[in-house]
């Protein structure tokens, strides 16, 4: 299974993605981050797309469909952590996602290690 995660300029939130991101056993990361965004640390699994979050919402949607384009292996679904970044965002990144299509399991990463929401 491939990570898909965003990463917003909400920097208190990014401790949690790292988490996430450390303790994941998935292949590779797709890392989801808007073009502003500076200083999150990425590792050799990471694939990083910068958006513009500037824009609006369906237009950042058809962003980030074009840019995940050809690089999700096609797999059913993905493990997709939302813990950063802000409700359009989410909700741009999610309806791509499931356009493109592919499935979507919430994950988060807690004491106890990684955890599927859903």
């Amino acid at each position: 299974m491939e990570l898909v995660v965003f990463v917003g300029e909400d920097k208190e939130t990014w401790g949690q993605v790292k988490g996430v991101m450390n303790n994941s056993d998935c292949e590779r990361i797709f890392l989801v981050k808007d073009k502003g965004t500076k200083g999150f640390p990425e590792n050799s699994k990471t694939d990083t797309i910068d958006v513009d979050c500037g824009k609006p919402l369906l237009e950042l949607k058809t962003e980030i469909m074009d840019k995940l384009k050809g690089k999700l292996k096609g797999d059913f679904e993905v493990a997709l952590s939302i813990a950063s970044g802000n409700g359009k965002e989410h909700m741009a990144l999610i309806s791509a996602l499931l356009e493109t299509p592919v499935g979507i399991r919430l994950v988060v990463f807690t004491q106890k290690g990684i955890e599927f929401v859903n």
